[in-house]
């Protein structure tokens, strides 16, 4: 059950209005990095949703530029940091701690993200500016995803710091596409994810909002019980099709992916530890040059 508030948190905007809840990922200054502490609470928020009576639908955003820009890195690769308390570090577990411990903590972030595949009403996200590293893996969750057309998706964590732990790539944009996006971790715009099936349509900047909040609006006019029917069978079929283990499986390559002493991954680790993050990433990704896709076969316009 949801936490029955009528309020935001410190991470998260909530807002219900025409039985469509409104769910804002609140960390602008941060390009609403996701902390532990965000996490947690987008977990409760779309926990709420999903146990209101009035609301049938749900529209996730992030405030400001971004949608989302990833993990938190400067917060302990995830934000274990901002959730301390008194309490004996030393009789728990740490991602630094053994494969398994990674593993473990890997699949309990990822029971609170993968509730948006067992919530029984749709989600829409709304992306603009950067969805990135985890934005993905939290839009990639939700039922159907709208982009700016200048919007920046992608996963460049992919070059060194390991595979998506929840990793819905290939129930969206097929094997080829998915393959050749984690293995160059190039960045792809919102138009032509659109193209390649990644997202379900791209609108210019200035159009998304009214956009998205369109395709809420007519979700919403149908009755949360049969949405949930049409978004429960869907489901099914996907995980039929292997989608729900293949999230376990994914979690667990990854943290195999965090033990790599290539040399890729362990610059990048000295970097965060000498120079800070904006050196690590600059260095990281300094060797692919242009990162964005480009193109060349498109669709016929209709």
């Amino acid at each position: 059950m949801g936490m029955k508030w009528l309020k935001s948190t410190d991470c998260v905007a909530f807002d219900v209005r025409d039985n469509v809840a409104r769910i804002t990922l609140n960390r602008p200054d941060k390009r609403n990095a996701l902390s532990a502490r965000t996490i947690q609470e987008l977990n409760q928020a779309l926990l709420e949703a999903d146990d209101r009576r009035d609301v049938n639908a749900i529209l996730l955003s992030g405030a400001g530029r971004d949608f989302c820009a990833g993990y938190d890195l400067t917060d302990s690769y995830g934000g274990a940091a901002d959730l301390s308390s008194d309490y004996d570090a030393d009789r728990y577990r740490t991602r630094a701690g053994t494969l398994d411990d990674d593993i473990w903590n890997l699949e309990r972030q990822q029971e609170l993200t993968l509730i948006m595949l067992d919530l029984h009403k749709p989600i829409v996200a709304k992306i603009q500016g950067n969805c990135l590293a985890g934005g993905t893996d939290l839009a990639f969750s939700c039922d159907i995803v709208l982009a700016a057309d200048d919007a920046r998706i992608g996963f460049p964590a992919a070059r060194a710091n390991g595979t998506p732990p929840t990793n819905l790539w290939f129930y969206h944009c097929g094997p080829q596409w998915a393959k050749r996006m984690l293995f160059t971790g190039d960045t792809i715009s919102g138009i032509d994810a659109a193209r390649i099936g990644l997202v379900l349509e791209a609108y210019p900047a200035d159009a998304i909002d009214a956009e998205a909040d369109e395709m809420v609006r007519r979700i919403a006019c149908v009755d949360a019980e049969i949405l949930a029917t049409h978004k429960r069978v869907m489901n099914m079929q996907m995980e039929l099709a292997g989608a729900r283990l293949s999230q376990r499986y994914a979690a667990e390559l990854d943290a195999r992916a965090h033990l790599s002493q290539g040399p890729r991954r362990s610059q990048f680790r000295k970097d965060m530890a000498e120079k800070g993050l904006k050196e690590a990433l600059t260095n990281r990704d300094a060797p692919f040059g242009n990162s964005r896709v480009a193109l060349r076969a498109r669709k016929p316009s209709a």
